[in-house]
């Protein structure tokens, strides 16, 4: 198993940024990596809710991934899964309500895990863990700035 995890703060309340992350109409054009967004099931946002969406690669080209909430306790704690090619994936969300400057803000720490499930899976993670782990961690990032950006902020997040 392979774990990346990011942690920026966001100037803004838990509250807030919990509405953008689950705001899955405004997500591609809020995340600079997120294409079109396909929501594959009905209701309310929570377990169960499902959708698919293009994401941009580090080295040119797009990735069609499907995402599953897992858990959503507002505005605290959100958990995604998603398949790979012979990886499940974990995203989990945790955002903590900080006070900085005078001023309400969010530390937001975003982790993914990496399960194979798959024998090549687990070849593949042995020969390109790390460059993976990079890879994984720059989105990350990039995820939070974006973020911030949107939750009208100087559109950078300050890492932990």
């Amino acid at each position: 198993m392979s774990t990346v995890a990011v942690t920026g703060f966001i100037e803004a309340h838990a509250v807030d940024v919990w509405r953008l992350l689950i705001d899955l109409p405004g997500r591609a054009a809020r995340l600079t990596a997120a294409g079109p967004i396909e929501l594959l099931t009905p209701g309310p946002f929570g377990p169960g809710t499902a959708w698919r969406e293009e994401r941009a690669q580090p080295g040119g080209g797009t990735l069609t991934e499907e995402f599953l909430v897992v858990e959503a306790l507002a505005p605290r704690r959100l958990v995604l899964c998603s398949s790979g090619a012979g990886v499940d994936y974990r995203i989990t969300w945790s955002l903590r309500p900080v006070r900085r400057r005078r001023r309400g803000c969010t530390a937001v720490t975003v982790t993914q895990e990496a399960v194979p499930t798959a024998p090549y899976g687990r070849v593949v993670a042995l020969l390109l863990g790390g460059l993976a782990a990079r890879a994984v961690e720059v989105a990350l990032r990039r995820d939070l700035t974006d973020l911030a950006a949107a939750a009208d902020t100087t559109g950078s997040v300050e890492a932990a």
